[in-house]
């Protein structure tokens, strides 16, 4: 009776493959596989309960195998270094071509050899970001400004390419190409500056590299910030694995064991209401959350900075909801601008898209470990100035404190 169930359990796992290999051969022949080449349009975007998505598309990973991976099996090469996905998703999809090597298909079995080229063919979808417009600000004939809404990456990273303000304005206003001269984080908002040439965009790398370009950000921090100036010179280590920054030293200590890169920014307060203030920000180094790790250094973190509130905020979560952000949501609506990220739908989804059956997120629109809880910093990049040239950008609601 045992060897009969194993049996049949061997003939449906195998119905269910043939099944997937057949209809997965069938679609292909309909794909139009996508690469960094291809240009973003207008008509991949989709507005949906306040979050700008992303159609799923099809498109090539293209990886060239490195040293450490020599040897390995095709399938324990991509369970290892790509856990994404689980091992028996890469079986299947090495069996019905939709990773190759070298542009041919090959078997499980298959091992790796250095420098071989592996394509990873997929059904993408990207994380939603909020539906807020990328504004143009000035346009000149060498520099472009806008005003980068908070939650959109700047250019393609991780699994953002066409969710990115490089991406959404080559599909709405048909600007490319674009080289960033500098960047903010995907949950900070404000001016971003773009030379389109790659000659301007080296002046402008010159200008910064020389010190002779000035930022300035504002926040809202929680407290009442102190008057004057107040000048935070901290060292910041910055630890990748946890995303996060660290203050180290200050106050007088004399550890020679720093492993931090020096880091110095000046604040100055604008307003206050007694419970937050609004804070002028002045980096004169550019190390990663270094304003964020400062003002929480300072004891006024950003107010609704999940990650730098304290010290219960050292680990990440996806379902963090703190008091003070439950709070500012309450005292402090954000405007028709802004409010859109309140809105917490239980899923995202939408029909209008062909669902795939290698798909790991299929059916729903958004992938999988998608933050839903996520909202954009109040912190917010107004103005950058150089040797003969000052670019703005207006002040968010946020920003207002009576």
């Amino acid at each position: 009776m045992l060897k009969r169930k194993r049996g049949e359990e061997r003939e449906r796992d195998q119905l269910e493959e043939e099944t997937l290999i057949t209809t997965t051969n069938n679609m292909n022949m309909d794909i139009v596989w996508q690469t960094p080449a291809n240009s973003p349009h207008r008509d991949d975007y989709i507005c949906l309960n306040g979050k700008r998505h992303v159609k799923p598309y099809y498109f090539e990973f293209i990886c060239h195998v490195k040293n450490r991976w020599s040897g390995k099996t095709i399938v324990d090469l991509f369970t290892d270094e790509f856990k994404g996905r689980n091992h028996d998703y890469y079986v299947r999809a090495v069996k019905c071509g939709r990773i190759q090597v070298d542009g041919k298909n090959v078997s499980i079995y298959r091992r790796v050899k250095t420098s071989e080229k592996i394509s990873h063919f997929v059904h993408r979808h990207e994380p939603p970001v909020m539906a807020w417009d990328v504004s143009v600000l000035k346009e000149e004939e060498e520099v472009l400004t806008v005003y980068k809404p908070a939650s959109v990456p700047v250019h393609a990273c991780g699994q953002y390419w066409k969710n990115t303000v490089v991406g959404i304005l080559e599909a709405e206003h048909g600007l490319a190409p674009l080289f960033p001269i500098h960047r903010l984080d995907r949950l900070v908002s404000g001016l971003l500056i773009f030379a389109r040439t790659s000659s301007q965009a080296d002046t402008f790398r010159q200008q910064i590299e020389g010190g002779l370009v000035q930022k300035m950000y504002i926040a809202k921090v929680l407290g009442v910030f102190p008057e004057g100036e107040q000048v935070v010179d901290v060292n910041i280590n910055h630890d990748p694995r946890e995303k996060r920054s660290h203050a180290e030293g200050g106050n007088g200590s004399a550890n020679i064991n720093l492993k931090g890169k020096a880091a110095c920014t000046k604040f100055k307060r604008i307003s206050t209401d007694g419970d937050h203030s609004i804070v002028l920000c002045e980096p004169l180094t550019g190390r990663t959350h270094q304003i964020r790790v400062h003002l929480q250094y300072a004891g006024h973190p950003i107010a609704n900075d999940i990650l730098y509130l304290g010290e219960s905020a050292g680990q990440r979560s996806t379902e963090a909801e703190s008091a003070d952000r439950a709070a500012a949501r309450l005292r402090d609506p954000l405007s028709s601008r802004n409010s859109q990220s309140i809105e917490d739908p239980e899923e995202d989804t939408f029909t209008d898209f062909s669902k795939d059956p290698m798909c790991t997120h299929c059916p729903n629109l958004a992938p999988n470990g998608y933050d839903r809880h996520e909202e954009g910093l109040w912190l917010h990049c107004v103005r950058y100035t150089g040797p003969d040239w000052t670019y703005e950008c207006p002040y968010p609601d946020w920003a207002k404190i009576d």
